[in-house]
Order: structure tokens, then sequence, then C-alpha cells
């Protein structure tokens, strides 16, 4: 050809020419003719344009030949390739592009010389794709443009002329060929976007923006932002707090009024990112907007106008880029997993909490989505209800307790096993029972007469019916509450039924024994009795808590569920470690009842009614489980005590009724509080019940240790242990929030006050380094 060399930009790339006579390439090359004319030169297109014919492969780089046979051979085989090889004809264009990372480059050469290599080698530093033709005279055809290049064999100054055709002339092109449909995306997103010069003249409005504020696109352009309407709902230093903070090059994010063509105030969600041009001066202000705290652009996709400009008309560059509403750290999220979650048609309750808190991050500020982002981690967490206690340096009573009471052990020993003998006790006691309620001892029926008060001692009882004061109080309350007639059962059916419960009481268990089924049967019957729990509760309800309250602990061995678990015991193993006693205590329950007719108290009751009955006394006993317990509390709090302090009592009633989810609520929360309200009975009660609670987790302390088992509750050692400070962490961690939460519902004053004192008893113990239940001298009287 005779030309020079040269670099043309058209609308196909970028091609380098050079004329030669002959190739002599040491790279596999690719042939590419049209007619008899040779062209030579290079192509640089964007990754992805695939638009390069199949012909064009691409080869493979390699080091530089540093020897003088090998860069010899590889002549010679290019060579030959070229020589042999027959022309083709073919078109090569590129598509348009909105970026050029990773390049494409088609080197076209006649022969292989020092030029050409060290355009092949500027292609490999600059991590070009590269490819090599030996005759495109088609390529030219297209070209309207060319930058003189001097030859030189410098790899360095070719892979610097490289890099200046890629960020100067080829990516301008392509964000020139872009506005088109950047300027389509903006006319069909659904944001309004609002464009403005430094001085706020407005240039630019798109659809959406009309239609959000009622104005047509020529009743803005060219306008001042401060002929505008402003809306008198937005501070009066709102504007200026903006305005200083734009013009410093920051954006601004935050709610505005706006005010319409018709008058109307709206709010709104605004985005305004000042837009630096040449010279490092704020050329624009690109705003966004959208109505605040709407739903209908919660899946919409964000749009990120950044515009370039030289002046206050000339366009260079304008580029889109498309993110989801969320921060830098979720763009990684696998939106297609998403989408599918999305799209489910059956939901959990925790799977639409996560996918409102996933629409939500996409209407949010960076700071927010990371937070929302920290929140979706914890709520796929499975503990979501147990707090998280400091180090057991810090509070070694508070995390042996807690470990003991909310943990299921697990941790097993080879070779070690716990395991009882059961043989369910299905004898009567030999102890003089009643035949009827009026038939009771003079000694006992006059405890009884004071059951309904929450001062009730229930030790006396224990005392004077030898350890047996179930069947005694359990006639009496369920007479109260008219069991037998619900049941439609004889009173013999019922009073022999809690003779075989309380038999299957262990009664050498110093806490777990009748006496305490009788005390959580007597808080049960006294909640009963307040006036908002017996309006949100049916008579079904009412029976099925005194039942559950009365078995809830049968058959207990006197060890916690952690201690079987590590053991190995039969139980552990039969309920796979999940809450093992409670499931026994249930199951034994059921067992026992159904096992013979005499004491079959469900027998007379149709099959739906059993069926609802059994449910709620097995929701009820499970609910005991502590490692649930902060579960149990925290939805009580929010499904019960938060809607009631909004509404009148009549409202909340109603609302529990409608709601049977809510009635259960109410029943976990009653039986919970029973079962664990000693540190709210008068002083002395709760005095004996710490020291039973404590001498049982001492004697399973001394098993641990005699079997070689973890031990679960270091801190209950009967030599060291500071039984006030383990009943002010007992208080401090499950009982205080729990009896606020359920005072507030039932409204009990008396138990509150109980509770403070009891609090103030143990506390002045513990701050006189007295381990015991009394002090020294209280015990000497």
């Amino acid at each position: 050809m005779g030309c020079a060399p040269s670099i043309h930009v058209s609308h196909s790339g970028v091609i380098y020419c050079r004329d030669s006579e002959e190739s002599n390439s040491p790279h596999q090359t690719t042939t590419i003719s049209q007619g008899t004319t040779t062209l030579h030169g290079l192509f640089v297109k964007t990754d992805a344009a695939d638009s390069i014919p199949s012909v064009l492969a691409h080869q493979s780089r390699q080091p530089p030949p540093s020897a003088g046979p090998r860069r010899k051979e590889r002549r010679e085989s290019g060579g030959a390739s070229a020589r042999s090889r027959t022309p083709h004809c073919c078109s090569v264009e590129a598509e348009t592009q909105t970026s050029s990372s990773s390049a494409k480059v088609l080197l076209i050469f006649a022969k292989e010389d020092n030029q050409s290599n060290g355009f092949w080698w500027a292609c490999d530093r600059a991590g070009y794709r590269c490819n090599v033709a030996w005759t495109l005279e088609s390529a030219l055809e297209s070209a309207n443009a060319s930058l003189k290049f001097q030859n030189t064999f410098s790899i360095t100054a070719c892979y610097n002329e490289l890099v200046q055709i890629e960020h100067g002339e080829v990516r301008s092109q392509f964000k020139l060929r872009a506005c088109n449909a950047v300027f389509t995306a903006l006319d069909h997103c659904q944001e309004a976007v609002e464009i403005t010069s430094e001085d706020h003249v407005i240039q630019y409005v798109n659809p959406a923006f009309e239609r959000m504020m009622g104005y047509c696109k020529g009743e803005l352009i060219g306008k001042e932002l401060t002929e505008l309407p402003k809306s008198d709902k937005n501070s009066a230093d709102l504007l200026d707090n903006i305005n200083t903070l734009i013009k410093k090059g920051k954006e601004w994010q935050g709610v505005y009024y706006a005010r319409r063509k018709s008058g109307d105030s709206i709010q709104q969600h605004v985005k305004i990112t000042p837009v630096v041009g040449q010279g490092g001066k704020i050329r624009h202000f690109v705003s966004l907007k959208r109505l605040h705290c709407t739903n209908e652009n919660n899946k919409q996709v964000l749009y990120f106008f950044h515009v370039i400009f030289i002046g206050l008309s000339e366009l260079i560059f304008f580029g889109l880029q498309i993110f989801p509403r969320s921060s830098p750290s979720l763009q990684t999220r696998r939106y297609s997993s998403m989408a599918r979650i999305h799209s489910m048609t059956i939901e959990a309750p925790i799977t639409k909490v996560i996918n409102i808190i996933n629409a939500a991050q996409e209407n949010s500020p960076i700071t927010v989505a990371e937070a929302l982002d920290r929140v979706l981690e914890i709520l796929r967490t499975t503990e979501l209800y147990s707090p998280q206690l400091g180090t057991k340096d810090e509070d070694p009573h508070t995390s042996d307790l807690v470990g003991g009471l909310m943990n299921d052990g697990l941790r097993r020993l080879s070779g070690n096993e716990y395991v009882f003998s059961k043989n369910i006790n299905l004898s009567h006691t030999h102890l003089p029972v009643p035949n009827t309620i009026s038939d009771v001892p003079p000694c006992i029926a006059q405890l009884l007469d004071n059951e309904e008060s929450w001062d009730f001692n229930i030790f006396e009882l224990e005392a004077v019916t030898n350890k047996r004061p179930l069947v005694y109080l359990g006639l009496k309350v369920f007479a109260r509450f008219g069991v037998s007639e619900f049941l439609n059962c004889s009173e013999a059916t019922l009073r022999a039924w809690l003779q075989v419960i309380e038999a299957n009481y262990h009664s050498s268990n110093s806490y777990h024994n009748s006496t305490h089924a009788a005390d959580v049967l007597h808080a049960t019957a006294f909640f009963l009795g307040k006036e908002r729990v017996k309006g949100s509760l049916d008579h079904l309800d009412e029976v099925a808590a005194l039942i559950a309250a009365t078995i809830h602990d049968v058959d207990h061995p006197g060890r916690t569920n952690s201690f079987l678990c590590n053991a190995g015991s039969e139980l552990a193993v039969l309920y796979n470690d999940t809450a093992v006693l409670e499931s026994h205590h249930t199951a034994l329950a059921f067992q026992l009842t159904t096992k013979d007719s005499k004491y079959n108290i469900f027998k007379n009751i149709d099959r739906n009614r059993y069926r609802t009955l059994r449910q709620a006394i097995i929701d009820m006993v499970l609910a005991t489980e502590m490692t649930k317990h902060f579960e149990h509390v925290n939805k009580f709090v929010n499904s019960i005590n938060k809607p009631m302090s909004e509404g009148s009592d009549t409202e909340c009633t109603a609302n529990i009724k409608n709601f049977p989810d809510n009635q259960t609520l109410i029943k976990r929360m009653m039986i919970k509080c029973a079962d664990v309200a000693n540190p709210c009975r008068p002083l002395e009660l709760c005095i004996e019940w710490a020291g039973r609670i404590s001498e049982e987790y001492f004697a399973q302390t001394d098993e641990e240790k005699r079997q070689g088992l973890p031990v679960v509750m270091p801190v209950f050692d009967r030599n060291t242990c500071s039984i006030p400070k383990s009943q002010i962490s007992f208080i401090d961690y499950f009982i205080t929030d729990m009896f606020d939460a359920w005072d507030a519902f039932a409204h009990l004053p008396v138990l509150m006050q109980h509770l403070a004192n009891n609090y103030k008893h143990w506390k002045t113990l513990d701050d006189m380094k007295c381990k015991s239940l009394r002090l020294p001298s209280e015990n000497n009287n």
C-alpha cells in the first residue's frame, strides 16, 4: 500500500496500519483477505463484543523469546502457516460498549518483525487478548480518522500507545455511542431524575419526574430551582444545610417535602449527587427522587447516573451503572436465589420477615442497609431469643446457672451412662384419701380454706399430708374450676387420677417433688382468677392449664436435662437430647392416665375435644423447658403487652379471643411464671424454696464428680456456693423481665412487692459476704 504507519479510529474499533510485503511471524496466525489487496494494522474491541469471526481464534500468549534458535523456529512455523493459508473474506465490527475493560486486540501485519513483536508483547503486558492476522483490506474501509504513529521497536512505547488509544479515543467513542441508550434508560426508569447546572438551572428531567411533580418538561427546562414553588413543611435550615453540603462536593440524602404543580405537598426521599467536571469544579447536580414510604418501588432498580461535562452543554461522557439498592457489601448477594425466595408461594414467618428487611435494605442509605445486614445475620441464627452472656469470669454464678438450665449438655463421655429403672407406680397411696372433697380431715380443710390467697403456705400442707399435698389441693382447685363437669368424669375418677400422678413424683427429691407440683398448681389457679386472664381464656384453656400444672414435673429424677444428656441416659436417647424431661413428663402422664379406666379422666369426652385439650396440655408443659424461655417471653411482650398498651381492655380481650395464638402465648407465660414463682412468694417461702433447689443442684454436682461427668454448674458446689449470689443471678436473668411482662397483663402488685423484698434480702446477704440462706444470727434463733 505504501501508506505511512498510522492508527485509525472508526466505528469498528481502532486499527494500527503499516505496509509490508512479506509475512514471517513467530505467532500462530489467522489469515483474512478480501480480493488481492492486503492491509496491516491493529484492531481493538471490548471483551463484550463478540462480532470477531470464529476464524480469529484467541492466541495464548507466551513469554518473550530469549534465545535465537527458538525465535527462528517460531518464525519459520508462522511463516509457513501464513504462506500456505488460503485467503478468506470476512467482515469485522465492534458492538457499542459502555465499558471497555479487558480489550481485545487484532494485529494485522504482512510479516513478523520487531514492530509486530513489540505490539504483541505490549498487548501481553497490558493484559489485552491478542489475535494476529496477515491481510485485512476491509478493516480500513470503515476508518474515518487517523492518528500518526512513529515506527518504534520499544515494547514500552507500544504499550503506552495502546493504553492511550484505549483510554482516549476508544472509550470516548464507546461512551458517545452509549448516550442514546442512557437517555432511553433515563426516560423509562421508575426514579424521578433531575439534572441541574452548577447554578441550579434545570437542564433535564425524565418522564417519571414529570409524573411525580405534575409539570411538563417544557415548563421546567431552563428555569432555576428557586423559581419553583416550595413546600412550607421543610424546616427553615434544611435547604441551607443541603446547599452547604453539595457545594463542598458531598452527596446529600434524606427526606424532603416538594410542592407539586397542583399545590399539594409530597414527601420524597431525595439523593443529590454533585458531578465534577474538568478542572475539578462542580458542573452539575444529579437528583434522584422517589415518594417516601411507598412500597411500589421496593424492588425497583436504583440508577446512579454519573455525568461529566467539559462545559455547560458539550457532552463527552454519560455513563450508566445499575446496582441493587444496597450497600457495596451487599452487592455480592446471590440475587437469583433471593428472587426464588421472593417468588415462594409458601413462606414461613421468618422468611417473610427476611424478605421485608431485604426490601427495606433496597430503599435505605448505606449505613442503614449495613445495619439491616447485621439484623439478617442475627435472624439466621438458631438462638434468636437467648441473650449472650459475658465471659464466665465476669459472673460465674449467672453463667453456670444459665448454662445448666438452658443447655442440653451434649458433651458426651464414652462409657458413662446414667440409667433410670423405670418402674411406673400405678398403686394408690396408702394415706387416707377422702372419697369426696367434703371428707377432708379438719386440719387439712382448715389450711385449704386459704388456698385462694397468694400467701398460701404450701409447706404446711406438705407437712400435714405427709409430703402428699397434690391430691388434696388438686381436689379443691379442680372443684372450684369445674374440671369434673368439663371432663364429664366422676369425682372418684379425678381423685384416683390425682393419686396416680402424685405417686409418680419422687418424694426423695428436695425440690422437684409433688409439693412443687402442688405449688405450681396453686399459682396457676391464682393466675386464672385474675380478671384479664379469666376474660382471655376459655373453659377448655383453664382445664388444660390446671392439668398441665399438675403433671408438669411428674417422675422428675432431680437432675437437669444437661446432666441426663451428658450421662447418656435412656430418656436422653429416647428424646434425642431435646426437651428430654418435659417430653417425658407429658408422655408419662398420658400413659398413666389412659392405662386404666378407673383413673382415665379423658374417657368421656369426644375425640375432637380430647385432641384439642391434649395439644394444649403438651404445649404448656413443653413451655416450661428453659431453653425456650426468652423466646416465650419476647413473643408475649410483642404480641400481648405492646398491643395492649395501645388499646383499651375491651379491644385487648377481643383481640386475644379472636386469635388462638395469643391465647397460647398467655397459657405458656402463665405456667412459666407459676413454675418459677418462688422469688415472688413471701420471704419465708422464698427462702425455703431457695434452699431446696440449691440442695438438688448440690446433689447433682456431687454425682457428676463421682461419675466423672462434666460438671454442668460448677458454682453449685456445696462447699463454696453462695446461695444469695445464685438467687440474685436467677432473678436478674430470668425472673424480673418475665414477671414485669406478666404483671403488666395480669396485674400482680402483691407478687411484685414480694419480689422486691426478696431481692433486697439476697442483696443484703451478698453485700455482707454471707453465702447461706440467712445471716448466722438468724440461724441461731
